[in-house]
């Protein structure tokens, strides 16, 4: 039998408040009838307020879920309920009850179908004529916004701190109609730059990287295939996830769940997984999106490892991926991090590579939260090196820490370390 989660980590998979408090209220045995579990799954039936009992499963190589009640909710206050008995040791192994066999094989064929019409799909070309007139729209989009950031820079920076957000909402517009999205969202985020300290700097920084990636595109069939495949992302151009699975980079490898972050941009929920490979040492970025009233992809846990074969989409250093193949249950799992030096040896080496990125996953070993000399906070490794701290509440971390060493996961960007979860030998995960 693999390890079992913690609560924390079955209490992260609720899609809401309520819905981890009411778990609480069915996780107990009084309340179940033929619970068990294996490998692979974990089953039981509890007493609702109807006649017939709500037959409940979860299948933990995903997770998935599945209950006979009639909760919209995704997962269900009974399968949380069931997963938290699971994980304080009140479920015993034993042989799979009928109904739950018979879930558990439709979803492999359902699996095994949907990869056949992916590989499908994959093996169509696209009209060239589409992607012709796609490229000039781009292009006529990327001249346009040259003549804006000449225009900008021509004017001063001083504007700026007043400008109305129509000055920067109207040019993200125009590039949504070049259908150039990704440099859309780019200038709609230069809105709040002039709101922070030492604005006019990166502001300036933010206009030269937009014209760098513009002179990029232009020159693109000069690049190299990982920066030229780069350079389109940024500019907005996707590739399709059949594609990916078809024929992107395979790395299998133990992979830990490090950080879950969410982000809410007009209709579109996106969530970041960050992974780590226990044996490669690759970082790899999971992304899922969800429009109003759907769900995001609750599959991977922070706290957990799962031998999986990723495939990533091309670009330079290869980083995005889609969870191609899982291989047995999710296990939990404790990453190994690096030092501060390490981390920034890491991140210097990325951004090389790519000189547009944005945010890079940290792990860090042995860090203890610190004042900076401004009183600012930090965290600092045993050899006495520091990366700021972008945390508006430490009390959390540092009631996990008690002063001590943990290890922490976090996104670094340009304004600093932004925590995600910390592991403590003692208390074990806790998402920050």
């Amino acid at each position: 039998m693999s390890d079992r989660w913690d609560r924390e980590q079955v209490l992260g998979l609720a899609p809401d408040a309520p819905s981890a408090k009411a778990a609480g209220g069915v996780a107990k045995p009084g309340k179940w009838a033929g619970t068990g579990c294996d490998d692979e799954a974990v089953w039981g039936e509890c007493q609702g307020s109807g006649k017939s009992a709500y037959r409940t499963c979860a299948d933990l190589t995903e997770p998935a879920f599945r209950c006979s009640c009639p909760s919209r909710k995704f997962p269900c206050k009974h399968a949380l309920g069931l997963l938290l008995l699971w994980a304080d040791g009140a479920v015993d192994t034993g042989p799979r009850p009928g109904w739950t066999a018979e879930w558990m094989e439709e979803r492999r064929e359902r699996a095994g179908k949907a990869a056949q019409r992916k590989a499908a799909t994959a093996a169509k070309t696209r009209d060239p004529k589409t992607v012709e007139r796609r490229e000039r729209r781009v292009e006529d989009g990327l001249a346009e916004l040259d003549q804006w950031l000449r225009d900008q820079v021509a004017h001063g920076l001083a504007q700026a701190e007043k400008a109305p957000y129509r000055m920067w909402d109207d040019a993200a517009r125009r590039l949504v109609d070049a259908q150039a999205g990704s440099l859309a969202g780019q200038v709609r985020g230069l809105a709040a730059i002039p709101r922070q300290p030492g604005w006019p700097d990166r502001l300036l920084e933010e206009y030269a990287l937009l014209r760098l990636l513009m002179r990029a595109y232009a020159r693109r069939d000069e690049l190299p295939e990982g920066l030229r495949d780069t350079v389109r992302s940024r500019v907005g151009f996707t590739v399709p996830q059949e594609e990916v699975l078809a024929g992107g980079e395979r790395v299998r490898d133990r992979w830990w769940v490090t950080g879950v972050r969410d982000t809410a941009q007009e209709l579109l929920t996106t969530r970041r997984v960050w992974l780590l490979g226990r044996r490669t040492r690759r970082p790899a970025l999971v992304l899922s999106f969800a429009a109003p009233g759907t769900s995001l992809d609750s599959s991977l846990i922070v706290g957990t490892e799962i031998d999986a074969e990723l495939a990533f989409y091309p670009g330079t250093p290869p980083l995005r991926a889609l969870v191609a193949e899982r291989h047995g249950a999710v296990a939990p799992g404790r990453p190994a991090g690096t030092s501060v030096q390490g981390f920034l040896d890491e991140h210097a080496a990325a951004l090389a590579r790519d000189p547009w990125l944005d945010r890079w996953p940290a792990t860090l070993e042995n860090v203890r939260l610190a004042r900076a000399a401004g009183g600012d906070l930090a965290v600092v490794d045993g050899a006495g090196d520091a990366l700021p701290l972008r945390l508006g509440d430490p009390w959390r971390l540092l009631a996990l820490s008690g002063g001590g060493p943990v290890t922490m996961a976090g996104e670094w960007s340009p304004r600093g370390l932004g925590p995600l979860a910390a592991w403590h030998d003692d208390e074990g995960t806790v998402i920050l």
